[in-house]
C-alpha cells in the first residue's frame, strides 16, 4: 500500500496552496491525503483570530475544524477522488511533521505560514525538516508552471541517488521532461560564490564542462531505461550554484535537490545556498534526503550557516 501524502495546514494562503499541491501528489500516487495541524501552548500557534489557549478547549476545536474543513475543500477541488483524513495534534509543528514523515511518502508544506509555521523553512530552522524528515519534503512556492520540466540538481555523491530516483518518478507522474543540471564551480566558494568575482579568474571551461557531463552520465546511468516515457535534457554548467539554480527554476515546475552532497551542492540545505533557493526559487522545491542518513547526520559544507 502506498504511504499517505502529508500536508501541513495552518490556514494561511501558503498552506492552502500546499494542500492543493499535496492533493495532486496524492492523486497521481493513488495515496491517501493526510491533513495535519499542530499547535502548542500558545495562541500564536492557532489560526489567525483564534482564542487564547484554553485547557478545556472551548472554541478551539470549532476553529481548528473550520481550518481543516477549508483545507479539505481546497483539496477536493483538485482531486475529489482522494481519500482525506484530518489530524489535529498538540506539539511544535516541526516535530509533529517530522514524526508524520516517518509513515508518509511525501510531506508538503508552504513557504510561509501563520504562527509557528511562519518560520518553518526560514532562519535557523531552514534545514530541520529536510535534514531530519524520513521522506521527501515538498516546499510549495513560486508560480505554477505545469508545462515546465522537472529540474534536478545533480551532485557527485552517493547521497544524491534518492533525489535522482525521486525526480524521475515525479517527471513520469507529471508527464514532464526532466532537466538534469550539474553546476561546476571553479576555484573556492569565495572566488565564485561571493557577492563579486575577482577581476581575473582563469580556468579551463571545456575541461570543467566535460567533467560536469561525466558526473551527469554517472548519476543518470540506468534511469532513462527504467523511465522511457521521460525525456531527459542534460545541462552541464560552469558558474555560481545558487544563481544558476534560481535562474533555471524560472521555467521549471519543480526543483529537486538532495539534502546534502559534495562539490557545488555540499550543504545545499544547511547554509547560504539553501536560503537562496528556499527564498528565491521560482517554483516548488522538493528536498530528498539520503535514506542512509539518520537524524542529525547531515553534513556541513562550505559556507554553512545553520
Amino acid at each position: 500500500m502506498t504511504k499517505p501524502v502529508v500536508a501541513g495546514v495552518d490556514g494561511s494562503p501558503s498552506s492552502l496552496h500546499a494542500v492543493e499541491a499535496a492533493s495532486h501528489e496524492a492523486a497521481v500516487r493513488g495515496a491517501q491525503l493526510r491533513l495535519v495541524h499542530a499547535f502548542g501552548r500558545s495562541s500564536s500557534h492557532l489560526p489567525a483570530g483564534g482564542p487564547p489557549w484554553n485547557p478545556a478547549g472551548a472554541g478551539v476545536r470549532e476553529l481548528l475544524d473550520g481550518t481543516l474543513a477549508a483545507a479539505e475543500r481546497r483539496a477536493r477541488g483538485v482531486a475529489p477522488e482522494v481519500d482525506i483524513t484530518r489530524d489535529v495534534t498538540v506539539g511544535e509543528p516541526l516535530t509533529v511533521l517530522e514524526i508524520a514523515s516517518r509513515s508518509a511518502s511525501l510531506v508538503v508544506v508552504g513557504s510561509r505560514g501563520l504562527g509557528a509555521f511562519s518560520s518553518l523553512l526560514l532562519g535557523s530552522t531552514s534545514g530541520h525538516l529536510a535534514a531530519h524528515g524520513r521522506c521527501p519534503v515538498l516546499v510549495v512556492r513560486g508560480r505554477p508552471r505545469p508545462a515546465g520540466p522537472v529540474l534536478l540538481a545533480v551532485d557527485d555523491s552517493s547521497a544524491s541517488e534518492e533525489a535522482v530516483r525521486f525526480a524521475f518518478t515525479e517527471a513520469s507522474l507529471r508527464g514532464a521532461d526532466l532537466t538534469a543540471m550539474y553546476v561546476c564551480r571553479p576555484g573556492s566558494p569565495d572566488v565564485y560564490d561571493g557577492p563579486a568575482d575577482p577581476p581575473f579568474v582563469t580556468y579551463d571551461e571545456t575541461h570543467l564542462r566535460e567533467h560536469a557531463g561525466r558526473v551527469l552520465d554517472t548519476a543518470l546511468a540506468g534511469r532513462e531505461e527504467r523511465h522511457p516515457d521521460v525525456t531527459v535534457v542534460r545541462r552541464p554548467v560552469v558558474g555560481r550554484v545558487r544563481h544558476t539554480l534560481i535562474d533555471a527554476s524560472t521555467d521549471a515546475q519543480l526543483l529537486v535537490v538532495g539534502a546534502r552532497g559534495r562539490g557545488g551542492f555540499r550543504g545545499l540545505l544547511l547554509g547560504s545556498v539553501s536560503q537562496a533557493v528556499l527564498h528565491h526559487a521560482q517554483c516548488p522545491v522538493a528536498v530528498v534526503r539520503h535514506r542512509g542518513e539518520g537524524p542529525g547526520t547531515a553534513e556541513g559544507g562550505e559556507g554553512d550557516h545553520p
